[in-house]
Formats: C-alpha cells, sequence, structure tokens
C-alpha cells in the first residue's frame, strides 16, 4: 500500500485551490466591496482580512498536498478543513438572510456543502496509509516533538477549538468582547477560523513526528503572518477600550514566537538527523 496521496486526494486539493485563491485577492484587495465581490458584505475589513489569512494558509497547505509524496505529512490537515467548513456551513444556514443573492455566494455554498463530506471521503479512502502512525515510532531520519512541546500546543489548541465553539454557539457574547466590530455572522466566521488551529494542535496528542506537522505549521505560520500584518494595516479597526483586544494581540503574538520557534527548533534537528541519516 503506496503511502502517497491518493489521485483523488491530490485532484481535491489542487481543485480547491482556485476558489482559495480569488477569495484572498478580493478579501485582502477589496474588503470594501465584499457585499459585490464576495458571498457577504464584510466590515469592518479587518474581519475579511483575518478569513483571507486563514484562506492564504489553506493554499500552501493544499498546494502541498498535491505536491507531497507522503500522506503523512498531510494528513492531519484535513480533519481540521472538515470542523472549519462545517463551521462555516452551519454559519451560513444560520444567517442566510446575510448573504448577498450572487454567484460568489452560490459558489461559497456549493463549496461549503461539499466541502466536509469530501474531507471524510478522503480520511476514509486514505486510512492505513500511513503506517507510522500505527507503529508509534519516529525514524531515524525525522524528529520527535518532545512531550512537554505537545501538550503545550495542545493546550493552546484545545482552548482556540472551545473559544471557537463558543463564538458558533453564543456570538453575541464574543461581539461584546472582541477586538473589533463583529455581527454574529463575522463572530461565528471568526469562531470557525480559531478551529483550524485547535484540530491540528490536538492532534499532536497522538503523533510525535515533527515531519506530520511540518508542512501544517508552515501554512500556519503564513497566516500568522498575514495576521499581523493585517492587525498593523488596519490597527484603526481595533477597538482598545474591549476586554478581549489586548489578550488576543498578545495571544498572536505568542502564537507566532512559539510556533516559529517549535519550527526552528524542530528544523535544526531534523537536519542533523537527515545528515546523521
Amino acid at each position: 500500500m503506496t503511502e502517497r496521496p491518493l489521485p483523488a486526494t491530490r485532484w481535491v486539493a489542487l481543485a480547491i485551490v482556485p476558489f482559495l485563491v480569488v477569495a484572498v485577492v478580493v478579501l485582502f484587495a477589496a474588503p470594501e466591496r465584499t457585499g459585490e465581490l464576495f458571498a457577504w458584505p464584510i466590515a469592518p475589513p479587518l474581519s475579511a482580512f483575518l478569513l483571507a489569512s486563514a484562506y492564504l494558509g489553506g493554499i500552501a497547505y493544499f498546494l502541498a498536498v498535491w505536491r507531497t509524496p507522503s500522506w503523512h505529512r498531510v494528513r492531519h490537515g484535513l480533519p481540521a478543513v472538515a470542523v472549519f467548513a462545517s463551521a462555516l456551513l452551519v454559519t451560513t444556514l444560520l444567517h442566510l438572510d446575510r448573504f448577498s443573492s450572487n454567484l460568489p455566494f452560490a459558489v461559497w455554498l456549493v463549496l461549503y456543502a461539499t466541502t466536509p463530506i469530501a474531507m471524510v471521503w478522503l480520511l476514509v479512502l486514505q486510512r492505513g496509509h500511513d503506517p507510522g502512525a500505527r507503529q508509534g515510532a519516529v525514524p531515524q531520519a525525522d524528529v520527535a516533538i518532545p512531550a512537554a512541546v505537545r501538550v503545550a500546543l495542545a493546550a493552546i489548541g484545545l482552548a482556540a477549538l472551545a473559544a471557537g465553539a463558543a463564538a458558533l454557539v453564543a456570538p453575541a457574547w464574543l461581539a461584546e468582547l472582541w477586538a473589533w466590530q463583529l455581527t454574529p455572522l463575522t463572530a461565528r466566521a471568526t469562531g470557525a477560523v480559531l478551529t483550524l488551529t485547535g484540530v491540528v494542535n490536538l492532534a499532536m496528542l497522538r503523533d510525535r513526528r515533527w515531519s506530520a506537522f511540518r508542512i501544517l505549521y508552515g501554512a500556519q505560520l503564513l497566516s500568522l503572518a498575514a495576521i499581523v500584518v493585517s492587525l498593523l494595516v488596519r490597527r484603526d479597526d481595533l477597538l482598545w477600550d474591549r476586554p478581549l483586544t489586548v489578550p488576543f494581540l498578545a495571544l498572536v503574538a505568542a502564537a507566532a514566537l512559539a510556533y516559529a520557534a517549535v519550527t526552528a527548533w524542530c528544523e535544526l534537528r531534523l537536519r542533523r538527523a537527515s545528515t546523521a541519516a
């Protein structure tokens, strides 16, 4: 049995990329025209930028799925995408009256109605294509992520997942506390974005191979870099009297530094392991 992603997995990943590219361009370049060019009008622009940042990481991830020779390097991303897409589908159905009657919304609805099913289907198809996950051993040419690091990152992931779930269940509560103005729709969309980190990081509790997270952490670092730039560009959207403004900014900074530090440490050890192998 091959460890490569199956053709179906690779083609589905490649098919998703153009939609993400269009969304990133629209959300970053024309946030004031999202009601016309996107599925719904998003205000303030910082909410559009946050969603675009998640999509930017998605582009990097799905391109990696297309190119990678090893399924285990990308497998933990599919459950995260399934949860994220399911959350946005629920959000859409709860706020149909807020969406635009245009082609972008039709595309949005089709994508988020089918993506969760597609991700689960691909996970079933690929089941058993990662023998290393069963064995639990870390190959010599790989790096074992220390247990303390994995538990700490999983705790961050659990907090992000809990916050995302709270936003989906009680968006008005989040809107009152959040760092910038939110509607119930954008609050739930923000919660969906938070689930991505949560699902990926929780997978570290059962998989200690750095190679299984290397691509995902690269994509998350790209998203975090985009969020940092977005916060700088749209700093006037921030509401400094809100309880979560400073904690959110501190969390973004801490996450960027932590992910960069873990990546740098693992990459250094990976080079040494590759040289010794």
